[in-house]
């Protein structure tokens, strides 16, 4: 007995509880029907996303926004609401740093809002329109809040 004698083959498996041939890919309703017919299939997988549906087409809308070369810039703050910061601030007596401390942000804030640099948040707005007590959002940009102290 030696081991030179005996062959050992290398990628194929075993017939012995072994999955048998590879089975076919059924790709039309059909094909699939007819596997049944000769009890072939045993399951039938929906594969996501390897079609374009009609009802979907979310990806081709991602993909022609990847495609497109513009860069599309976020949305800044109206001119007209920095300006009624800093004109309501000043009538107030108050800095820069007097406002952001009052509202718990860094003066920073208050100078990218005052100069239309910045990009709306509305808590930070909330928050200058109660300390201000002027609005700055919506219409009437400008005129006193209406709060619930009347």
């Amino acid at each position: 007995m030696s081991d030179w004698d005996s062959t050992t083959v290398i990628g194929r498996r075993a017939h012995a509880g072994g999955s048998g041939p590879r089975a076919n890919v059924a790709r039309t309703q059909g094909q699939i029907n007819a596997a049944r017919r000769e009890g072939n299939v045993l399951s039938v997988d929906k594969k996501y996303g390897t079609t374009n549906t009609r009802g979907d087409n979310e990806g081709q809308r991602l993909t022609m926004v990847d495609r497109e070369t513009d860069i599309i810039k976020p949305k800044k703050l109206d001119a007209t609401v920095g300006k009624t910061i800093s004109k309501v601030r000043t009538e107030k007596k108050m800095s820069q740093k007097d406002l952001a401390t009052k509202i718990n942000e860094k003066p920073q804030i208050i100078n990218e809002y005052e100069s239309g640099k910045a990009i709306p948040n509305q808590q930070i707005l909330g928050k200058i329109e109660r300390a201000l007590g002027v609005k700055l959002r919506g219409k009437n940009i400008g005129e006193p809040l209406f709060g619930k102290k009347k």
